[in-house]
């Protein structure tokens, strides 16, 4: 799981070739911190499948960017293809893992 911040996200993110899943998250999110060792645990698991990018954003330190994104709550979840958000989970309550694992092997 890489972690991307403002100067790296269009790289990592934007400009990447194939499908990229971003866990938006920040500081002070008790779902988000919840969520997270799981994620990073489905990442180890479906990252070495070569199919699909996993990074992560601290929305705390990237406030603009997180806006530019639409990103207005948290927990989220975004998958990009070739740098253009082709699927997304909000909110704590869509967030399950279940459902964000669905979401991502939807691509895999």
């Amino acid at each position: 799981m890489i972690d991307v911040d403002k100067t790296t996200f269009e790289a990592e993110v934007l400009q990447a070739e194939g499908y990229v899943f971003v866990d938006f998250y920040g500081d002070g999110c008790i779902p988000c911190a919840a969520l997270m060792p799981h994620i990073h645990e489905m990442a180890e698991e479906l990252e070495p499948k070569g199919t699909m990018k996993f990074c992560s954003l601290n929305t705390t330190k990237a406030r603009r960017l997180a806006i530019g994104q639409k990103v207005l709550g948290l927990p989220t979840m975004y998958i990009y293809k070739d740098g253009e958000k082709i699927d997304e989970c909000r909110g704590e309550e869509q967030c399950t893992m279940e459902n964000i694992r669905a979401m991502v092997e939807k691509y895999i």
